[in-house]
């Protein structure tokens, strides 16, 4: 099973819906995170958890 690191995002309610989907595709790109879950609230405002895979190397044994 793949091991998540995770980053919580909140967009205040007065952030319009095109800047809050800018802030999560740039959160995308740029650090290579993916949406996990949004949750929206009654007064507008958003809280996104993002996650990302994090990758575990193997040392290697000569």
């Amino acid at each position: 099973m793949p091991e998540y690191e995770f980053c919580d995002v909140y967009v205040p309610r007065g952030v319009s819906r095109k800047a809050a989907t800018r802030l999560l595709t740039d959160h995308a790109e740029y650090g290579h995170w993916e949406l996990d879950r949004l949750r929206l609230y009654p007064d507008g405002s958003r809280r996104a958890r993002l996650r990302r895979r994090i990758i575990r190397q193997i040392r290697a044994t000569w």
